[in-house]
């Protein structure tokens, strides 16, 4: 099946993992968010060959979302994420690696951060979770999605500030994905009602993001509606070694609406430093 994206297919632990394996350099793990129909293609997309022009990109569809191996009776849990992101680097012989995580993707990158400071260089969090807060409507949506054109719209609206950036074809395009075999089954089984435990389970204790060595670039959305900019403001306060830039006129798709700033950004804070 010649699909964008599915790419290599790679063992982690007792399933194989979908992963993007692109350039050569120093190498840079991305970790996606968790929307319904979600891949690591379709997430960074627009940022992978950018990236891949100095670096080796690793780009993996987590457990239960994309491409990955869906196991039966599979529970999702932090620690399982961590573990597949840890058995991905051991795979790859990749020792030390940035690491760079959108929303979802952040708070597994936070979590690997602290379990395993030595495998990380530095760290980029996007529209991060992993601190506590109160689930807004726009997440309590995108969680609790059941499968339609209309209710795939309504999500894409809540995530883009610029409503022109979400053309039916692309709602189509989401809608069609989420509903491949397997995928709404594992969604619906992530994040069931109340959700708010969900923010919380995946929120790392503060003493220990304080406790981060890691050099840190943090970037959101002003307008973000579904991870409020109050996170990355917090992380900001607790993480010493932070920065963070906020896009004005950008919801939760900083890496899409901003996509040659975003790279640029990220490429330059990359470059920097041992």
């Amino acid at each position: 099946m010649n699909h964008p994206e599915i790419a290599g297919r790679v063992r982690t632990g007792a399933f194989h993992t979908n992963v993007h394996d692109l350039g050569e350099g120093p190498p840079v793990l991305l970790i996606h968010g968790s929307g319904p129909g979600v891949s690591a293609w379709a997430n960074w997309r627009l940022a992978l060959p950018e990236l891949a022009k100095t670096r080796r990109v690793i780009a993996p569809d987590m457990a239960g979302f994309g491409f990955t191996e869906r196991l039966p009776l599979t529970r999702y849990t932090m620690d399982g994420w961590v573990q597949q992101a840890l058995d991905l680097l051991d795979a790859l012989d990749i020792e030390r690696t940035d690491l760079v995580g959108n929303s979802f993707g952040g708070a597994l990158s936070l979590a690997l951060a602290i379990r395993a400071p030595h495998r990380v260089r530095r760290l980029v969090l996007m529209g991060s979770v992993g601190v506590p807060f109160e689930i807004t409507p726009g997440l309590d949506a995108v969680w609790g999605y059941t499968p339609s054109f209309e209710a795939m719209r309504r999500i894409m609206d809540v995530f883009a500030f610029d409503r022109a950036l979400v053309t039916d074809e692309l709602a189509q395009l989401r809608y069609e994905a989420s509903i491949r075999p397997g995928f709404q089954e594992s969604f619906a089984a992530m994040f069931p009602a109340p959700r708010q435990r969900w923010v919380d389970a995946m929120a790392s204790p503060e003493a220990a993001i304080r406790a981060l060595p890691h050099e840190t670039l943090l970037v959101h959305g002003r307008e973000d509606q579904v991870i409020p900019l109050a996170t990355s403001l917090t992380l900001a306060q607790w993480i010493p070694n932070s920065q963070l830039h906020v896009f004005g006129r950008c919801g939760h798709w900083t890496q899409i609406e901003h996509g040659a700033r975003f790279v640029r950004l990220v490429r330059d804070f990359l470059a920097e430093g041992p």
